[in-house]
């Protein structure tokens, strides 16, 4: 059997002081406003905690909704499964959907369009990570923490068939 390790690619330093300037950066955008956060899961449940604790601001309320597209694999399917829904309508409402990372663009395409018809006052994409090297659809990011080349990452809540989530940090696997 091989052996597995994870080298780091972005340090817990490195990801707090960002997910902190993209809190700053959207306490500004939203002041006086009411907002929606919609964590894309599994994946962005870290980065959405930490994110939400950047904001600064206590009318921000937070809906789950849970995606699959991966399965088991390293590579999308290109087929976006709603697995869990929203709680609460959005009608209305300042949405900002926070996905762990884009890269094909085929999630966040699929989200955008789904929302439009649930009819919010506005809607904006906030990622921690781009992967612009497998880009399939041009999607907006008007949050972005970092852009990355064209690797397998986990942690921060991102994973490799369900393991790897709990890392502090982002990391890549590399085989022994």
């Amino acid at each position: 059997m091989t052996q597995t390790h994870v080298s780091t690619l972005l340090s817990t330093e490195q990801i707090a002081a960002r997910v902190r300037e993209l809190g700053a950066q959207i306490t500004k955008d939203y002041e006086g406003r009411r907002l929606v956060l919609v964590s894309v899961l599994k994946g962005s449940f870290i980065f959405t905690a930490d994110l939400c604790r950047a904001i600064d601001t206590h009318q921000v309320r937070i809906e789950f909704l849970g995606v699959r597209s991966y399965g088991e694999g390293t590579s999308t399917s290109g087929v976006v499964q709603i697995t869990q829904d929203l709680s609460k309508p959005i009608e209305g409402e300042d949405v900002l959907i926070v996905e762990d990372i884009v890269d094909t663009g085929l999630t966040i395409a699929h989200l955008l369009e789904l929302f439009k018809t649930r009819h919010p006052a506005s809607i904006k994409v906030c990622s921690l990570l781009h992967k612009p090297a497998r880009t399939k659809i041009e999607v907006p990011i008007d949050y972005l923490g970092f852009t990355i080349e064209d690797r397998f990452v986990v942690g921060y809540g991102l994973d490799w068939a369900e393991r790897y989530r709990n890392l502090p940090f982002i990391g890549v696997v590399e085989a022994k």
